[in-house]
This record gives C-alpha cells, structure tokens and sequence, in this order.
C-alpha cells in the first residue's frame, strides 16, 4: 500500500462545478492543492486514502466554482461610485467623471479605489480582472498587495490628463510601468486603448505593432453606443469596426467591450478574427447603451466573457448580477429562453474570460496543473434552499453574499466569509478623505 501523498490544501464541497468539461456537475468530489496549483480532482473516498493534507476544508452545503474573472473594469473608479447616476454615456463621461478625474485622480486615488475595488470583487468571488485606467503602477501595487490577480491596461487616449501629456506618453509610462511589474505573478499587463473616438489611426497603428511585439492583449470600448457609431461615420466615412479592422486591431488578441450596436456582419468579422466580447449588461443598461447581441455571438461562436464595467456606471463589481442580466436579457430580446443557459452563464464569467486574456492555461476552470483560484458558495440558506440545480442556483438564486471562501493560487483571500487582508479600517478612513475631496468638487462645478 502506497502512503498518503501530502498536499497544502484538501476541499471537499458538497457540489463542485469545473467549467471543464462544460455543463458537468460532480457531487462528492475534492480537489487537492499543492504550491497553489490544483494537482488531483477526484472522488472524495478516493482523495481521502490517497492524500495528506496540511490543511483540509470541509465545505458540506457548498458548491465549489472556479475563480470569476472580471474582464471588463474601472478598478478605481469605485470612489466615484453614484456621483453621476441616471444620465447616458456622453453627458456622464463629460459632464461628471472626466471633470472629477481632472482634478483628483493622482496614483494616490488610484491606489486607493483600487483597493476598495478589489475588496468587493474578492468578496464576491472574482479571483482576476482586467482593468482600464491611468496609474497603472498604482492598480498594480493594490491588486498584489491585495492577492489578487490582475491584467493592468495600459491606457491610451489622445487628451493630456495629469497621468500623461498624450498618446506616446501614455504608452511609454504604460510599457514602463509593466517593465517594473515584469516578476510579479499576479501581474499582467495589456493595451488598453480607450475608444475610436478618443484615440487615432497613428496611435491605432502604434499599438498594433507593439502588441505583436510584445505579445499582449488589446482591449477597448467599441460600439457601445448609436451615437459612437454615427459620430464614426461623420468622421471617418465608415463604423468603428470596420475603422478597426482597416487598422489591424482585430488582428491583434483583440477584445471587444459592450459590442452592443453590431449587425450580423459585424459579429461575423468579429468571430472570423477570432476576437472576443467583454458583455457588460449592468452598465448598458444603466447608461440606456443598448443591449448586446449574445445570442447571435454565441451562435457564431464568439468568445464572450463577462465584465462590471467600474462602479461609478453599474454601481456593483458582481459578476453574480452579470451573469443573472446576461442570461436574462439575451432571453427577452431574443425570444428564446434557452438562448443564454446557466452554463453559458457560468462559463462566460470564468473560462471564456480567462480565454480572451490568454490566461486559460492558468486559470478559468477547476482542472489539473491549474492555479487553484477557487470560489466556494453556500446553498445552506433558506433562500437557497431547496437546491435541485447547483449551476441553475449559482446564475439565478445565489448572490456574491452567499461567497464564503476564495482562494487565489491556493493561498485564502476569503475564508468563513472574513476578507484575510488585514487593513480596511485605514483604507475606509481614506476613502471618506476621498468622498469628501470629490462631494465638495461636485458642489463647487
């Protein structure tokens, strides 16, 4: 008889859901953890005689999931949380959070919002997000001072702010910043372009070629309003896609944010490219943008994840909410209620966006040789009970309150519903500095 082989971590939930393969649900299995990596799945009788674990978490009314990826935020627009509700995207972009960010954002704000950020997203059960915003040694500093896995954008806009003067000074202090963070695991860096109306088809074509250099990811806000598309064609004689296109950035690992105006063409040229769409369906329907095409993009087979967008235009990091919206809206506009199911649900919010980032090979599912980024939610409650569906629970019944542990490589981020970080007394106090600073600019326009 061979001996117990030790392990860091032994889980054993009542429920687990892997996301690989899709629409499985296994009862009565483990999941063993050794250097942060997920080294067996298997029944629980056979781990219990197979593994030694250091630790071991028994979770009897729980449904273990894979980490949520976020692949759509504004990490740090969390302190402008509801200073602009109720006004569409153009009047909320230039009459409230562009003169706010004028005047407070510095690294200071970002690293500060960062943090608040990251502490409702792991509380939720996002385990990675991809971020768009200035600072982004800043959000960096947050998301690994936090445990938590981040792709950083770098961001490119024409306009000077008090993070650049433009587009070539975004870029360098974006590059340099992620030469800094080069050895930092948790770390990951993208181009983060903010949108065609902000950005030209000099700086367009820049980015591309550092992209193939470099190897990383592109992502940007694209057709997420009617007004977008219009003002494009007044511009520049064609729509925002076939403007990026010509360019050459869906050439790139091109990633799509709200793609809510697109025709059938457009999801075609999308999906011939092998592009993906971060559906933000809280923040679309908030700002009246629309609502994307999913049914149409999962039928010609779109890779379509899940994004928050930032708290000041949803005003929740809870992918929980998005995957409820997401499944719902593409069944009422789409007049077809198996249009977006609980797996597709699931998947989107996990696996898909782990696939657009590059990061699949990692992260996304709970399947051998990946980082244990893992999420455990409870069905104990009674408004959880009783529980004929784990997936269908997880979409349709359950919320981010109900997450009670989260792990990222294998280390506790969440555990018995306690965030493991130990400094939030002294970042609340400095988000009400915060508040302040910004309700008395408010006040004062």
């Amino acid at each position: 008889m061979h001996p117990a082989e030790p392990v860091d971590l032994l889980i054993t939930p009542r429920w687990m859901i892997p996301v690989e393969p899709h629409a499985v649900t296994l009862e009565d299995h483990a999941v063993a953890v050794r250097n942060g990596r997920i080294v067996a799945v298997c029944p629980r009788a056979e781990a219990e005689t197979r593994f030694a674990p250091t630790e071991r978490e028994d979770l009897p009314d729980h449904v273990l999931i894979p980490g949520l990826v976020n692949l759509h935020t504004h990490a740090a627009m969390t302190l402008m949380r509801g200073i602009a509700d109720d006004l569409p995207l153009m009047r909320w972009l230039q009459e409230a959070i562009w003169p706010a960010e004028a005047k407070h954002a510095n690294a200071e704000f970002v690293r500060d919002g960062t943090l608040l950020a990251a502490i409702e997203m792991l509380r939720g059960g996002i385990t990675c997000a991809n971020d768009m915003y200035f600072y982004p040694d800043a959000a960096a500093e947050a998301f690994s001072q936090i445990g938590m896995r981040a792709v950083i954008g770098m961001t490119v806009i024409e306009f000077p702010t008090g993070y650049a003067s433009d587009a070539d000074d975004y870029l360098r202090k974006g590059l340099a910043a992620r030469d800094r963070w080069r050895d930092e695991p948790l770390v990951r860096f993208a181009f983060a372009p903010h949108a065609p109306y902000t950005v030209s088809d000099i700086s367009f074509e820049h980015i591309v070629q550092l992209a193939h250099e470099l190897g990383c990811p592109v992502h940007m806000h694209l057709h997420e309003t009617a007004q977008e598309i219009d003002d494009s064609i007044a511009r520049y004689g064609q729509r925002p896609l076939a403007r990026m296109e010509r360019l050459g950035l869906l050439d790139t690992d091109f990633i799509a944010v709200h793609a809510v105006h697109l025709d059938l063409h457009e999801i075609e040229t999308l999906a011939a490219h092998n592009c993906s769409i971060a559906h933000c369906p809280t923040s679309n329907m908030k700002l009246a943008s629309g609502v994307a095409p999913a049914k149409a993009m999962l039928a010609r087979g779109l890779r379509v994840g899940l994004g928050t967008d930032g708290a000041a235009s949803n005003n929740r990091l809870d992918l929980f909410q998005e995957m409820r919206h997401a499944a719902l809206l593409a069944k009422v506009t789409s007049g077809d209620a198996a249009a977006f199911d609980v797996h597709n649900a699931l998947r989107s919010a996990t696996l898909a966006g782990a696939e657009a980032l590059r990061m699949d090979g990692e992260i996304g599912s709970i399947v051998t040789g990946k980082a244990a980024d893992l999420v455990a939610v409870s069905l104990s409650s009674p408004e959880c009970s009783p529980c004929f569906s784990p997936a269908s629970h997880i979409v349709y019944v359950a919320g981010r309150e109900h997450v009670t542990h989260v792990w990222v490589g294998g280390k506790p981020r969440i555990r018995d519903n306690i965030l493991l970080w130990q400094h939030n007394t002294e970042l609340l106090q400095r988000v009400r500095v915060w508040q302040t600073f910004l309700k008395e600019s408010a006040s004062s326009q």
